[in-house]
């Protein structure tokens, strides 16, 4: 590739400018970003939701003139090589790479749109992007009645947030246990003691089965709550606003603030439309190639081998590997061996840390070794298959973390596990 190559990326998250990083001079690159907002590592949401940083900590490393802040991409053309935008410019290519990522998922609930529109209530809220970020803290105050649908990953950070900002907190999980993609049952019942401990009411196998509104009458300035102090923020004269949540046995909870925290889908209908192959996400091989060769995806949007990641470790190894194929590299990506790893914020008793990695629950045959430590609040859990290393899950204290996953993915016979397992395990 030289620099006279035009490479396009749609796309302004963490894939799209490591890519642009990782190409450098090599290309002639233009970076399509459809927030407004300087890029910002989308991990650290709910810190900036609990109060703890400032949006502008979360900003990731400046591009330069390569991104163009606030510009949508509507249309890719194949046959002209180009992409038509929102503005009227088009950005033509020689190489196109799609880094649309994910948006969170819309639940099919009762009341949540009125028929033939798209609005949420005020009061309910995404927790995806830096504006759903900031509109929710602008609606949460002391003593607000908070409502977090969903205890995956995204759900449990923003009941967490939402909990150190001193809002009542009720959790909804549909399945068995919290984070029940990447934890086992013990660990999750640890997890849900230490929220039980911060305020958070959780219910698992929850149904929700819809919302409750009333009319906003008047601008949230205007109107008064019933002890004289203003109402949660956002409420506009002649929209609706939340003030329940309706579950599938009848029961009805009190919401002033919900939120919507029920998994994300792959950005696809760009590719859709322009007649690329798509099944969960965009499917791409293993130089990260669609089925037009001139065009590759990377990130949350990207099937590869039939997995959709999702994570941030995931489309950075993307974003490497497809640069080292543009640059002449041609090295194959045979995919990630994901590291989820979570630090709910604050200090002492307040924080907690968790990873978890590969297969965390056993198959017949396999061998488990744990590790548990009630007094201090400690949980490790390693499953091993013959003699290799195939998950864990770990709460607490991570000082092994690193050593663990680095075995796991070297596929390598844990040549002294115990030591791993203990806390100088990782030094």
């Amino acid at each position: 590739m030289t620099s006279e190559k035009r490479v396009v990326v749609i796309g302004g998250g963490l894939a799209g400018l490591r890519l642009a990083s990782r190409l450098g001079p090599a290309a002639t690159v233009t970076v399509l970003g459809e927030e407004t907002h300087v890029p910002y590592n989308r991990v650290l949401l709910a810190e900036v939701l609990a109060g703890r940083y400032a949006p502008e900590v979360t900003a990731l490393p400046s591009p330069g003139p390569v991104l163009r802040r606030g510009v949508r991409a509507v249309r890719v053309d194949r046959a002209e090589q180009a992409v038509h935008c929102d503005d009227g410019t088009v950005a033509a290519y020689d190489t196109l790479v799609l880094a649309t990522g994910s948006n969170a998922v819309l639940p099919p609930l009762r009341g949540l749109f009125e028929p033939d529109g798209r609005e949420l209530p005020d009061g309910v809220h995404a927790f995806r992007t830096m504006d759903d970020c900031l509109a929710l803290s602008a609606a949460v105050r002391p003593g607000a009645r908070a409502v977090v649908i969903g205890g995956g990953l995204l759900g449990v950070s923003a009941a967490r947030a939402l909990a150190a900002r001193g809002a009542v907190v009720v959790l909804a999980q549909q399945g068995e246990r919290l984070m029940e993609r990447q934890l086992d049952a013990d660990a999750s019942a640890l997890l849900a003691r230490h929220l039980t401990e911060l305020g958070v009411e959780i219910h698992t196998e929850c149904r929700v089965r819809g919302l409750t509104t009333t009319a906003s009458a008047r601008p949230a300035s205007e109107a008064r709550g019933s002890r004289g102090a203003a109402p949660a923020a956002g409420a506009a004269p002649g929209r609706r606003r939340v003030t329940g949540v309706e579950l599938a046995d009848g029961y009805r909870l009190e919401a002033d603030v919900v939120v919507l925290a029920c998994g994300v889908r792959p950005r696809t209908g760009l590719a859709q439309a322009a007649g690329l192959e798509t099944r969960k996400g965009v499917v791409v091989d293993d130089e990260l190639r669609t089925s037009d060769p001139r065009i590759h995806a990377i990130g949350d949007c990207a099937e590869h081998a039939g997995q959709v990641y999702g994570l941030a470790g995931a489309a950075l190894e993307q974003a490497d590997a497809l640069a080292a194929v543009l640059t002449g590299g041609r090295a194959p990506y045979t995919g990630t061996r994901a590291l989820t790893r979570l630090t709910l914020g604050g200090t002492g008793d307040d924080a907690l840390d968790l990873a978890a990695f590969g297969e965390t629950t056993p198959r017949p045959g396999d061998d488990v070794v744990a590790l548990a430590d009630g007094t201090r609040r400690t949980y490790r859990k390693v499953v091993l298959r013959g003699d290799r290393l195939v998950g864990g899950v770990l709460l607490g204290e991570l000082s092994t973390v690193g050593a663990l996953a680095r075995t796991w993915e070297g596929g390598e016979p844990p040549h002294d596990l115990f030591h791993l397992l203990t806390d100088d395990g990782g030094h």
